[in-house]
């Protein structure tokens, strides 16, 4: 995350951030992988990662967050992800997928042959209640807008449906 221009500027508060797969390749499209994902959100939750709102979609995920050490377990979220994902991919012989980040791989990516992310999270700090809720909104509207679902609470994998009084597949933390 050396490379981003975006930084954590105040720690421990909320900040909207993207996660993008290289290239906007569809990965998310298995429930196995976004499985990856949700368990290592569980577990950075478990060391003190809040979740306000996310949204996995089939080539990135939105997230609002919070901890103490943001950077650090985001940059520990994509790196295990990352391990993880590709485990899959080649343990699945997903060859299309791996061809496509061998491919895209930055040149300085020299001691890997992939790169899953985008380098990059672009943080944005939640200032205000009002902004808190924008970015909330347009998280859980991100399939709707897609066509994906006619209601955002019917998008699997998101925080809508906490939001709307239902069980999620995360335990969201609506205190800000």
């Amino acid at each position: 995350m050396g490379r981003d221009r975006y930084k954590i500027i105040q720690k421990d508060t909320p900040h909207f951030i993207t996660l993008t797969v290289l290239h906007w390749i569809p990965v998310f499209t298995r429930p196995a992988t976004v499985e990856i994902i949700l368990d290592s959100l569980n577990f950075l939750m478990k060391e003190g990662l809040k979740v306000h709102a996310y949204v996995i979609l089939e080539n990135h995920l939105h997230l609002v967050v919070q901890s103490k050490q943001l950077s650090k377990d985001v940059a520990r979220l994509k790196s295990y992800t990352a391990k993880a994902l590709i485990s899959y991919l080649t343990d699945h012989k997903v060859t299309t997928i791996l061809d496509q980040l061998a491919f895209y791989k930055k040149a300085h990516k020299a001691d890997r042959a992939y790169q899953f992310w985008q380098e990059g999270m672009h943080p944005e700090l939640i200032q205000s209640e009002v902004m808190m809720h924008q970015k909330i909104e347009y998280i859980h509207l991100n399939p709707v807008k897609r066509g994906y679902v006619d209601q955002a609470k019917h998008w699997r994998y998101s925080s809508a449906r906490d939001y709307e009084g239902e069980i999620g597949l995360l335990e969201i933390c609506k205190v800000w």
